[in-house]
């Protein structure tokens, strides 16, 4: 395998001179550059990028945390934020927590010693702690961790009160809040608990009643789910209108109702959050609040590269979102 000091004794010029080339550092002619250039070429010299970034103080990496790349909310997301890093010469480490606390502070420990660039948090896991002394640019998604870390985010007040408007101007009722892993009434942090907010505050001038309930997401197969919201419809049966906080929730619950024989949308209808592919593949075709996914993950990846950059950013970015209607309701 060739070494830099190969390079250099065929381009004819020193070790330093390809290093700086290499790195972009300090006036070096084009005519020099060209030599290293072929150098490099004839020789099929592969440049240590580890080596080059210690060099620099720079890796062009950003860590990305998220809870599991298989949600598809995550993973629209990832491929998105993958997408702008690129247009901005970065790549992108990917961490799937699980949602697990320890397995987060791992994860944390290997991008530090890559020495990432900034992360990129999608977290929904209570204790953020051991967040606050990394030293380098944090980008939060949907959730408040420091006042100064940056938060991209939908607006998800107003996505919960369009989805009890609707149900209640389709004439639901009695309507089912149901969420898990992300949109529950009980985690204040998460912005998305913001849905719940807005979805009761809508139903405060009706005479609209309500129930809740939070499942506990262990995987998007598991069969639990489905039969917990079997238990769960079966306790309220004149339950008629379902504001899911995401779409793959929404997805469990029209399971749930094929099982109880509940006709959608005649007996029961349904909104999910996000408007990800599964909204458009579920039958009936899923009614969503549509969060602009690309959008965020574009200005999620600007705001990074801004922070790097030494400037000031807005802290609070909240982008406005659309009720899509289809077939649930």
């Amino acid at each position: 395998m060739p070494k830099i000091e190969d390079v250099a004794a065929k381009a004819g010029v020193s070790v330093t001179t390809v290093s700086r080339v290499l790195n972009n550092r300090g006036y070096i002619s084009q005519a020099t550059r060209d030599k290293v250039a072929q150098a490099m070429k004839e020789l099929n010299y592969q440049p240590n990028e580890m080596a080059r970034s210690l060099f620099r103080k720079k890796s062009n990496m950003i860590g990305l945390i998220i809870p599991t790349v298989s949600h598809p909310f995550f993973s629209e997301l990832v491929y998105h934020l993958e997408y702008y890093a690129d247009q901005k010469g970065y790549k992108v480490l990917l961490c799937n927590s699980n949602r697990d606390i320890s397995k987060e502070r791992k994860y944390i420990d290997m991008l530090k010693k890559n020495q990432v660039d900034a992360i990129v948090m999608g977290s929904n896991v209570q204790d953020v702690k051991h967040y606050l002394n990394l030293n380098l640019p944090i980008i939060s998604f949907d959730r408040t961790v420091a006042n100064n870390i940056p938060i991209v985010t939908s607006d998800n007040y107003t996505g919960g009160r369009l989805a009890s408007r609707l149900l209640v101007d389709k004439g639901c009722r009695k309507l089912a809040h149901i969420s898990g892993g992300v949109g529950g009434p009980n985690h204040a942090a998460l912005l998305a608990s913001k849905r719940f907010q807005g979805f009761r505050e809508e139903l405060l001038d009706t005479e609209i009643e309500h129930v809740s309930l939070e499942l506990e997401i262990t995987g998007l197969g598991d069969k639990r789910n489905v039969d917990e919201l079997v238990r769960f419809f079966q306790e309220h049966p004149d339950a008629d209108g379902v504001f899911a906080t995401s779409d793959v929730l929404a997805a469990l619950v029209i399971q749930a109702c094929h099982q109880l024989k509940k006709s959608i949308p005649q007996e029961m209808k349904i909104i999910g959050y996000d408007d990800v592919g599964i909204a458009s593949l579920v039958w009936p075709r899923l009614t969503s609040i549509r969060q602009p996914i690309r959008e965020m993950s574009e200005c999620a990846i600007e705001l990074i590269a801004r922070l790097l950059q030494g400037e000031e950013v807005s802290m609070i970015n909240s982008f406005p979102v659309t009720l899509i209607q289809r077939d649930t309701t």
